[in-house]
């Protein structure tokens, strides 16, 4: 079977549309998100329903948070590098995408059950597609990402388990964000859904990822991967 050429600029794209339309969709089945969106999910719940504060939307949340995870990953690997900041760059930008998907979902009827749940099938379809896409791209991936990978080379930590740790602080985290201010049994921002996507996500992501190594030559369209090498140094 003859691959068919694929720039990993358009993957880069891809990734931030598809993971931004997978959280859309997740988001209005109202099954619970991904551990790793809900601890900003319930902040963004909460600070904009605060009188003056409604500019903070959950794009807006998702990459004050990933600032703050920045400098957090500088006081664990004890270094900065200006690769850092293009990750921050991919969070604002996938920030803004997000909210402007949000204000399109509206327009789409979750309707009764059943399409809740076809909602929340698509929205993992997007989100496990937009994952597997940045894996193709030499292009800073967003901070939640680049947090498990340095800390892994940095401590020469197999890559899976710091992900598995990483994402089981994300739920306690968004758990105890969800008790502490909507109250003990509310769960906002993380239901059953959340539960399935720590199961499942891996393993679809690295299904697709075979699947788009099997169908496409992945190459660069802009002579711009040695500068962001060089920059990750």
């Amino acid at each position: 079977m003859k691959k068919k050429g694929f720039y990993t600029e358009i993957a880069y794209v891809i990734g931030i549309v598809g993971i931004a339309l997978g959280v859309g969709f997740m988001e209005r089945a109202d099954f619970g998100l991904s551990m790793v969106v809900a601890p900003a999910y319930v902040l963004h719940r909460v600070i904009s329903a605060i009188p003056g504060f409604a500019f903070f939307t959950f794009g807006v949340a998702e990459y004050t948070l990933q600032a703050v995870l920045l400098v957090l990953l500088a006081i664990v690997v004890r270094r900065f590098r200006i690769s850092y900041l293009f990750s921050f760059v991919t969070a604002v930008v996938y920030g803004y995408v997000l909210d402007l998907i949000l204000l399109i979902m509206p327009q789409i009827g979750a309707g009764d059950y059943v399409m809740r749940v076809l909602f929340f099938i698509i929205g993992e379809f997007f989100c496990s597609l937009g994952v597997s896409m940045m894996f193709h791209t030499y292009i800073s991936p967003e901070v939640y990402e680049l947090f498990v990978s340095e800390v892994s080379k940095t401590y020469r930590l197999r890559t899976d388990r710091v992900k598995t740790v990483y994402d089981c602080v994300s739920c306690v985290v968004g758990i105890a964000l969800s008790f502490l201010f909507f109250g003990f049994g509310n769960f906002v921002g993380i239901g059953w859904g959340t539960v399935i996507c720590a199961l499942i996500n891996g393993l679809i992501i690295g299904w697709m990822s075979k699947l788009e190594d099997r169908w496409f030559d992945f190459k660069d369209a802009l002579p711009l991967r040695k500068f962001f090498e060089k920059k990750a140094e």
